[in-house]
């Protein structure tokens, strides 16, 4: 019977936990994570902090 429980934990779909969803397209963060870092450095500089 254990064994039997055990099988039937691993076959269970995985609780999500509340983390973003997978299915958009990963370059869309690595656009806005790149916009952000640019706009962060432009005001960095401007502001005369670098």
């Amino acid at each position: 019977m254990p064994a039997e429980a055990a099988a039937a934990a691993l076959d269970a779909p995985a609780a999500r936990t509340g983390g973003p969803d997978d299915d958009h397209s990963p370059w869309m963060e690595h656009v806005l994570g790149w916009t952000l870092v640019v706009v962060l450095a432009m005001f960095l500089t401007q502001t005369g902090l670098v």
